[in-house]
C-alpha cells in the first residue's frame, strides 16, 4: 500500500492542509517527522476550523493512527494545550502517540530564542520565538532533553538542573536577561511528563509495523523545502529539514518504503 509524503515546495502557507487533510481521510497512519509548534496546519473538518500545532491532522479521524516522530520539537506546555482544545470539542486523542526520542522545548530555549533575536536588531532572522531554534541547537550540542527524559521524572531533574544552569548563565551573563527559575520549570514539566507517558512509543516501529501490515501512510511536512537548513534561502530558514528527504530521518524508516512525493505550490 502507498506510503506518500506532502511536502511545501515553497516557504510554507502554500495550502497543504487542505491537501493533508483530503489523504489523511484516505491513509491509516499519519506521521509528523519535524519541526515544532512553529508550523501546522489550519484544516476545517465538518465545518469547524481546527489549528494544529504539533498534532497530526489525522487526529480528526478516530480510526487513523496518528504519530510524531523523533525529529519533532516538543513544546509540552503547547501540546497539552493541543490536547485539551480537541477533548473540550470532543475529539478522542487515544490513537496519538509520540516517539520518546522528540527533543523538549525548555523555558530557557524560549527566552534565549527571543533574547538572540533581540540582539541581532535589525539582522534578526524573524523566528517565531518558540524556541524551536535553540532546542534543536541542544539536540546537536547533544545536551537536549528528551520526551524519554521527561517522563522519568528523576533523569529529568538531574538534566534539567545541569542544562538549566548552563543556560542561565548564558541568558544573564551574556545577554543580561532574567534567569530560568529551575526547580519551578521542573516541577512544571513533572505534571506535563505525566500527560504525555501514555502517548509515549516508539514511532519508528509503529510506523515500520504499519507499512508490513499493507496500511496506507501519509507523512505530513511541516514548514516548506525553502526553509530547509541546508538547502533553503539561508539563514532565512528553520531549523530542521522540511524536504522530503526529512521524513526518513525525522521518522527512522527507509526511502525504499516511500512511494508517492506530492509538492504543494
Amino acid at each position: 500500500m502507498p506510503a506518500n509524503i506532502v511536502v511545501g515546495t515553497q516557504w510554507g502557507d502554500e495550502g497543504k492542509g487542505k491537501i493533508i487533510d483530503i489523504l489523511a481521510s484516505r491513509a491509516d497512519v499519519v506521521v509528523r517527522s519535524q519541526g515544532g509548534n512553529n508550523a501546522g496546519h489550519t484544516v476545517v473538518n465538518n465545518g469547524e476550523i481546527y489549528k494544529l500545532h504539533l498534532i497530526p491532522s489525522g487526529i480528526l479521524y478516530p480510526d487513523k493512527l496518528c504519530l510524531i516522530g523523533a525529529g519533532v520539537v516538543m513544546d509540552p506546555k503547547d501540546f497539552t494545550g493541543e490536547l485539551k482544545s480537541l477533548s473540550d470539542r470532543g475529539v478522542s486523542t487515544a490513537n496519538l502517540k509520540i516517539d520518546p526520542r522528540a527533543h523538549v522545548v525548555m523555558p530557557w530555549h524560549i527566552v534565549l530564542d527571543g533574547l538572540s533575536e533581540k540582539f541581532r536588531g535589525n539582522s534578526d532572522i524573524g523566528t517565531t520565538k518558540r524556541g524551536i531554534g535553540p532546542t534543536y541547537m541542544d539536540k546537536y550540542e547533544r545536551c537536549g532533553i528528551r520526551v524519554y527524559d521527561l517522563v522519568h521524572p528523576e533523569v529529568f531533574a538531574e538534566k534539567a538542573r545541569t542544562t538549566g544552569l548552563l543556560k542561565n548563565k548564558i541568558i544573564t551573563e551574556v545577554y543580561g536577561g532574567e534567569p530560568v527559575d529551575i526547580e519551578a520549570t521542573i516541577a512544571e514539566y513533572n505534571e506535563y511528563g505525566k500527560i504525555l507517558a501514555p502517548y509515549v512509543y516508539d514511532v519508528s516501529v509503529l510506523t515500520y509495523d504499519a507499512d508490513k501490515a499493507g496500511k496506507t501512510i501519509m507523512f505530513e511536512g511541516a514548514q516548506a523545502t525553502l526553509l530547509d537548513i541546508d538547502f533553503g534561502t539561508y539563514p532565512y530558514v528553520t531549523s530542521s529539514h522540511p524536504l522530503s528527504a526529512g521524513v526518513c530521518v525525522g521518522t527512522g524508516v527507509g526511502p525504499r518504503m516511500i512511494t508517492n512525493i506530492i509538492g504543494v505550490s
